[in-house]
C-alpha cells in the first residue's frame, strides 16, 4: 500500500501515488491561462523597452491593468474579493505569463509572497481591510525579509520592533525588496524584545517608511528592487501578522509557496526559449542544410525538451498534492486555517524545494543552450533569448538560494524520519532483506515503461541506503557536512523527478496522438537513464568518502544488484529532435 503525505514517493512503488497532469486541466483553467498569456503578449511585451528602462509608472500601471483582468485575485479567497482557485490553476497562469521576467517577478511578488502572508495568517479584520484592494490591484504588495547582513540566514535580521503604547516602532533596513518602489503594503519581519521574530503589516504612508534608490541589476531590469528603510516607523498593535514570535513559521511557509511558484514560472520561460530555438534551427541553414539536421543541435533540442517535460511533471504534481490536501479539509472547522498551512504547505516542503532547484536550473540550462543554438544572433537583443539568459540568473538566488534549498531537502527528510512522518525504517528493513537475498528488484509495472519503473525503484533503495549510512556515521555532525548533503539532496531530487516523470507518462498514455505518447516515452527513457546514473554515482562518491578497504568493499556489494539500463541515447535524442522540429505549432505534447 502506498504511503501518504509529503515525500511518500521516496518509499512508495513508482506509479502508486496520485499525480496531477496536464490532462486534468479544465477549459476554465486554460481560459485563465490564455488571459494571462494574451495580456503579456499584447500589453506587456509591446512596452518592453519602457519596462527594461524602468520608466516610472509603467510596471505599477501594468500590474493594475492585470488586476482589472482578474489576474491578481486567483489566490485570494472568494470571501475577500478573490477567485480562490486551485494552486494548479495558479501555476498554469503563472507559467503562461512568464514571457517577461521583469513583469512576472513583479506580478509574482505581489500575488505570491506579497499577498499570501495575509491569506494564510491574517485575521478576518486584516483580510477585509487589505485583500480586496490587493485582489484588484488598487494596492500593490511586497515582502520584506532580507537585510544587508542577513540573506540565507534570515533569522539573523537586525530590524527591531520596540513595544510602545498602542503598538510598535520599527527600525531597520531591508535589502533587495521586489516592488519596493511602488508597493502600498509591506509584510515586514522584525524582532520584538530582541528575539521574538515577528511579521508586521506596514503601509507605505506610515511616517518613518522610505525606500532607497533602485538597484542596478544584471537582469529583471524592469522590476523594482530597493531597500526598505524603517526609522521609528509607528504601527498599531493590529499590524502584527499572526502571533508575536511566529515570524519564522510565516516566513518559511510563505517561501515554500514562493519556491514552487517560481519553479513553475521558470518552466514557462524555458518553453519559450525552446520554441525560439526550434524555429531558428528549422530556418537557419549552414553548409546547405538546416542546422536542425546537425547531431549536436539535435542533442541540444532533445535535452532541452526532456528537462522541461520532467520539470513540468514535478511542478504540477506538487501543486496537485497541495490542492488535494487542502480539498480534504473541512473549511468550516475551527482549526481549518492552521491545518491548511500544516497539511497543504508545510507537508510539501521537500517537493517545493526540489521543484525550485530543478525548475530554476532547467531554465538556466535551456536559456544557455537556446542561445548557443542561435549563435551570434542569440547574443543580441533581436531575440528574447538574450533577455531570458540574463533574467534567469536571479532565480537560483530568489526564495532561498539553491544551495540553501539543497540543505533543506535532506534536513527535512531526516526530520520526517525522526518524527515518524515517513516510514523509512520499515522501508530500510525491506531493502536490507533484498540486498541480503541478492534481489534484482523486479519492476512494478509491465509494458513500455518497465525498465524506467525498475530504475526508479532502485534509485529509491539506493537513496535510502545512503541516507542511513550518513546518519550512522554521525548524525550530530551531519549538518556541517554540506558537500555530503549536497550530493544526497541531488539524489533525492532525481528520485522525485524520476518518479514524477514515469508516473506522468503512464497516466498520460492515450491522451493526445500516438506520436505524443511516443515522444513522452522517449523523454522519459532519456531522463531516467541519466538520472539513474547520477543517483548511483552519488552513492559511490559518498561511500568512497566515508569508507575504505574492506568496509568500503562491503558497502559496494550494493552494486551487484544495481540496474543497468542501456538505451540507445543518441538514437533516442535524434528521434526526439526530429519530431520536435517537425511539429510546426511547437512542442504541444509538453503542454
Amino acid at each position: 500500500m502506498a504511503a501518504t503525505g509529503g515525500a511518500s514517493w521516496l518509499i512508495d512503488p513508482p506509479g502508486t501515488s496520485p499525480q496531477f497532469t496536464g490532462a486534468d486541466f479544465t477549459e476554465e483553467d486554460r481560459l485563465y491561462a490564455k488571459t494571462a498569456e494574451d495580456f503579456v503578449r499584447n500589453e506587456v511585451l509591446p512596452n518592453l523597452e519602457r519596462i527594461e528602462a524602468a520608466e516610472e509608472g509603467v510596471m505599477p500601471g501594468l500590474l493594475k491593468r492585470a488586476g482589472e483582468l482578474g489576474l491578481l485575485m486567483i489566490d485570494v479567497p472568494e470571501a475577500y474579493g478573490g477567485l480562490g482557485l486551485h494552486k494548479t490553476t495558479s501555476m498554469l497562469v503563472s507559467e503562461h505569463g512568464a514571457l517577461s521576467a521583469s513583469f512576472s517577478v513583479s506580478w509574482g511578488a505581489h500575488t505570491g509572497i506579497g499577498s499570501l502572508p495575509l491569506v494564510y495568517y491574517g485575521t478576518d479584520a486584516q483580510k477585509k481591510q487589505y485583500l480586496p484592494k490587493l485582489a484588484t490591484g488598487e494596492w500593490l504588495a511586497a515582502y520584506a525579509l532580507t537585510e544587508p547582513g542577513s540573506g540565507s540566514d534570515a533569522l539573523a535580521a537586525k530590524t527591531v520592533a520596540t513595544p510602545v503604547e498602542g503598538g510598535y516602532r520599527l527600525t531597520g533596513t531591508k535589502q533587495f525588496i521586489t516592488n519596493a518602489g511602488f508597493a502600498d503594503l509591506f509584510t515586514v519581519f522584525a524582532k520584538v524584545d530582541g528575539d521574538k521574530f515577528t511579521a508586521f503589516l506596514v503601509e507605505r504612508t506610515t511616517p518613518g517608511v522610505s525606500t532607497g534608490p533602485e538597484e542596478k541589476k544584471l537582469g529583471i531590469k524592469g522590476s523594482s528592487t530597493r531597500q526598505l528603510i524603517l526609522e521609528e516607523a509607528a504601527v498599531p498593535a493590529s499590524a502584527v501578522l499572526g502571533k508575536i514570535g511566529q515570524g519564522p513559521k510565516i516566513a518559511f511557509n510563505i517561501l515554500n509557496i514562493g519556491r514552487f511558484k517560481l519553479g513553475a514560472g521558470a518552466i514557462g520561460a524555458a518553453k519559450e526559449c525552446l520554441e525560439i530555438a526550434l524555429d531558428y534551427a528549422r530556418d537557419r541553414k549552414q553548409f546547405g542544410q538546416p542546422i536542425a539536421s546537425f547531431g549536436m543541435i539535435q542533442r541540444k533540442l532533445a535535452d532541452m525538451a526532456t528537462r522541461i517535460y520532467v520539470a513540468d511533471s514535478m511542478s504540477y504534481r506538487t501543486a496537485g498534492l497541495m490542492d488535494a490536501a487542502a480539498d480534504a479539509l473541512d473549511p468550516n472547522a475551527s482549526d481549518f486555517g492552521e491545518r491548511l498551512i500544516r497539511e497543504s504547505i508545510e507537508e510539501y516542503t521537500i517537493e517545493a524545494s526540489a521543484l525550485k532547484v530543478f525548475g530554476t536550473e532547467t531554465l538556466d540550462f535551456v536559456a544557455d543552450e537556446a542561445l548557443q543554438v542561435l549563435g551570434g544572433y542569440g547574443f543580441t537583443a533581436e531575440y528574447p533569448v538574450e533577455r531570458h539568459y540574463r533574467d534567469s540568473r536571479i532565480n537560483r538566488i530568489f526564495e532561498g538560494t539553491n544551495e540553501i534549498n539543497r540543505l533543506i531537502i535532506p534536513a527535512t527528510v531526516l526530520k520526517r524520519i525522526g518524527q515518524g512522518g515517513l516510514a523509512y525504517m520499515e522501508f530500510l528493513k525491506e531493502v536490507d532483506r533484498e540486498i541480503a537475498e541478492g534481489a534484482h528488484w523486479a519492476s512494478s509495472a509491465a509494458g513500455p515503461l518497465e525498465r524506467e519503473y525498475r530504475a526508479a525503484q532502485v534509485a529509491k533503495r539506493v537513496t535510502a541506503y545512503i541516507t542511513r549510512v550518513l546518519v550512522e556515521q554521525d548524525l550530530a555532525s551531519l549538518k556541517d557536512k554540506q558537500q555530503h548533503l549536497e550530493i544526497l539532496a541531488n539524489m533525492i531530487i532525481d528520485v522525485f523527478a524520476m518518479d514524477s516523470v514515469v508516473n506522468r507518462t503512464q497516466l498520460l498514455s492515450g491522451h493526445g496522438s500516438e506520436s505524443d505518447d511516443a515522444l513522452r516515452l522517449l523523454m522519459t527513457n532519456i531522463f531516467v537513464a541519466s538520472a539513474s546514473g547520477r543517483v548511483i554515482d552519488g552513492a559511490r562518491r559518498l561511500l568512497a568518502n566515508e569508507f575504505e578497504g574492506e568496509e568500503l568493499r562491503k558497502h559496494l556489494q550494493l552494486e551487484a544488484i544495481l540496474p543497468r539500463i542501456p538505451i540507445r541515447t543518441i538514437a533516442a535524442k535524434t528521434k526526439l529532435a526530429e519530431a520536435l522540429v517537425a511539429q510546426e505549432v511547437g512542442p504541444v505534447f509538453l503542454r
